[in-house]
């Protein structure tokens, strides 16, 4: 788990394709007190570090993460955001954030003002149900609250600090970015969902078939 709050940019140093797709990514927050099979986030993915030194660590991505972020278009020399798994006596300073991406969006414009940022992204069709006015979101691992809501785009406000501090000052319009919804958003659906089916099954027909008589 993790809270959306960035640590600090990390350095691309490699990108390994054969046989493994592996990132190889220099740090110096991150890197302290961590070892083999520790967890951290690379812009907002969860990915287990399998190799660490003094200066970098090795991740490997799976196939399946690759599809889904933006993982693929990492190369070498990039910036990348980094925040180590919580502690049980970690602050939760963002929100929950598991790591595992829901989807990416592409930035529709950026609007630069004196004392924020204006950053409005496109949202995958299948993520606009779990994004409300007000609610928190993870951009490239940066726990966000959404400013605004219309159709299928919602904004963000960034301020200096974010964006000296993490990749998001380094984007521009049409780049790709993960997005993570608030899990406890996807939790709710699933309740209300089944609650909804178990009330059907209860139905007239479904008490005759189980042998009630409704006089």
């Amino acid at each position: 788990m993790f809270t959306g709050i960035v640590e600090e940019m990390g350095l691309v140093e490699g990108v390994r394709i054969n046989p493994f797709y592996q990132l190889r990514i220099k740090g110096r927050k991150v890197l302290e007190g961590t070892k083999q099979a520790d967890s951290i986030a690379v812009n907002g993915v969860c990915l287990t570090v399998i190799g660490v030194n003094e200066e970098s660590f090795l991740v490997e991505v799976m196939p399946q993460t690759l599809n889904k972020t933006n993982l693929r278009e990492v190369r070498k020399g990039d910036r990348v955001n980094l925040e180590r798994s919580l502690s049980l006596t970690t602050r939760l300073g963002g929100h929950i954030v598991t790591g595992d991406i829901d989807g990416v969006g592409r930035i529709k414009s950026i609007i630069r003002k004196r004392e924020e940022t204006v950053m409005e992204v496109h949202l995958p069709p299948s993520l606009e149900k779990y994004v409300v006015n007000q609610g928190r979101i993870a951009l490239e691992g940066v726990s966000l609250t959404i400013a605004s809501l219309r159709g299928d785009d919602f904004t963000v406000c960034l301020t200096p600090f974010t964006l000296e501090n993490t990749t998001l000052g380094l984007r521009k319009e049409g780049d790709l970015v993960n997005l993570e919804v608030d899990i406890i958003s996807k939790y709710i659906e699933k309740l209300v969902r089944e609650g909804n089916y178990r009330r059907r099954e209860i139905s007239e027909e479904f008490l005759k078939k189980v042998g009630y008589w409704l006089g």
